[in-house]
C-alpha cells in the first residue's frame, strides 16, 4: 500500500466517518459491476455530498491529504468551471444542474452547482454541494463497461452525462413555458406569468453556465490537462464538446423566445387593459345621458312639459333614444 493510503489509515479515516457515513461513499468495480466498500481501497472512487460546515471541511482536507481549497472550491454553489492542478493533484470544476428544492432563495425551476472532480496518483474524488443527478447516476445505476478505476473514463462519463442532463433539463424548461403560454392565451394570470419569468431565471442560469462548461472542456482539450494518450478517447471529448454546443444553442435559443414570449404577453395585457378601460368609458358616457336628463328635470324650476300629463313617458322615452342611439355609435367604432 502506498504513503497515500498509509496516510488515511494514520488519520484514522476509517474510525472517523460515522458522521458522514451518509455524505462519503466509497465504490469499485469488482465481479463485473460496481459496489460499494465499506472502506477506501487503492483504485476506487470517493464521491463526497456536502455540505460541510467550516470545521468538517477542515478535518476532510487533512484526512484526504487535499488541498482545503480544492474542497471549498467544490462546495461553493457559486464557483465557476475551472481546471487547475497543484502538488500532483488535479482539480477539476464542472458546473451542474439541479432542481432548486431550498438550495437558494432564487425562485428558478432549476440552478447549476460545481462537481469537483479531484484526481489523485491513486484515487478519484468528486464532491458536490448538495446531491446530484448527474453523479447519482453514476452510483445507483452505472453502465456495464463503467470503472471507477481508469480515471480518464469516468471523467469523460461525468462530462457526457452532464451535457444530457442539461439538454433533459432544457427540454422540460420548454415544455413549461410551452404550457403556461397555453394557458396565457385563455386567461392572463399573475401565476402563469409567475412561472414564465422563474423559467426565465433558470434558462439564464444554464446559458451562462453551459458556455462556461464549454471553454473549461476546450481549453482541457487543447492542453490535454486529462493527459489521454488513447485516441478514441479524444475523439470522446470532442464530442462532448461538440453535445454541449448543441446544449448552449438550445439554451440561448429557448431563452430569445422567453423573452419574446414575455415582451408579446405584456403587449397582449396592456392592450387587453386599453380595450376594458374604452368599454368602460363607453359604458359611462351610455349612462350618463340618462342621468343628466333626469338631473335637469329634477330642479325646483320651470321646465318645459312639467305639467303635461306625459311628461314622464316623454323624458324616459328621450333618455331611452338617446342612449340607445349613443350605443349604435360606439358599437360601429367597435368601442363595445
Amino acid at each position: 500500500m502506498n504513503a497515500y493510503f498509509r496516510a488515511l489509515f494514520r488519520s484514522r479515516l476509517f474510525y472517523n466517518i460515522e458522521k458522514w457515513e451518509a455524505m462519503i461513499t466509497y465504490l469499485k468495480r469488482q465481479n463485473g459491476s460496481l459496489v460499494q466498500l465499506p472502506n477506501i481501497e487503492p483504485g476506487c472512487w470517493i464521491n463526497i455530498y456536502g455540505p460541510f460546515n467550516n470545521e468538517e471541511t477542515q478535518r476532510l482536507s487533512e484526512q484526504l491529504s487535499i488541498d482545503i481549497d480544492f474542497i471549498s472550491d467544490s462546495l461553493d454553489i457559486e464557483e465557476r468551471s475551472r481546471y487547475e492542478s497543484e502538488d500532483g493533484v488535479d482539480l477539476i470544476v464542472l458546473k451542474t444542474p439541479v432542481r432548486n428544492k431550498g438550495i437558494t432563495d432564487s425562485e428558478a425551476i432549476y440552478i447549476t452547482i460545481p462537481i469537483g472532480i479531484i484526481r489523485t496518483g491513486d484515487s478519484i474524488i468528486t464532491i458536490s454541494p448538495y446531491r446530484n443527478p448527474v453523479l447519482d447516476f453514476y452510483m445507483e445505476t452505472p453502465p456495464k463497461n463503467f470503472d471507477p478505476s481508469d480515471v480518464e473514463s469516468l471523467i469523460l462519463n461525468v462530462f457526457e452525462k452532464n451535457v444530457m442532463m442539461f439538454q433533459d433539463f432544457l427540454k422540460n424548461l420548454n415544455n413549461r413555458r410551452y404550457a403556461y403560454e397555453k394557458e396565457l392565451y385563455n386567461s392572463s394570470k399573475n401565476e402563469d406569468l409567475k412561472s414564465l419569468l422563474n423559467i426565465q431565471k433558470s434558462l439564464i442560469y444554464f446559458v451562462t453556465n453551459i458556455r462556461s462548461n464549454e471553454l473549461m472542456m476546450m481549453k482541457i482539450q487543447r492542453s490535454n490537462f486529462l493527459r489521454i494518450k488513447d485516441e478514441d478517447k479524444l475523439d470522446i471529448l470532442n464530442d462532448i464538446i461538440i453535445e454541449n454546443s448543441q446544449a448552449q444553442q438550445m439554451s440561448e435559443m429557448y431563452s430569445n423566445i422567453l423573452n419574446g414570449t414575455m415582451d408579446t404577453f405584456a403587449s397582449i395585457i396592456s392592450n387587453n387593459l386599453n380595450g376594458v378601460m374604452k368599454r368602460l368609458t363607453s359604458v359611462t358616457i351610455v349612462l350618463m345621458v340618462p342621468t343628466l336628463i333626469a338631473s335637469f328635470y329634477g330642479m325646483n324650476v320651470e321646465l318645459p312639459y312639467e305639467h303635461h300629463p306625459y311628461s314622464f313617458v316623454i323624458v324616459f322615452s328621450m333618455s331611452i333614444i338617446l342612449s340607445f342611439a349613443m350605443t349604435v355609435y360606439f358599437v360601429k367604432r367597435k368601442w363595445f
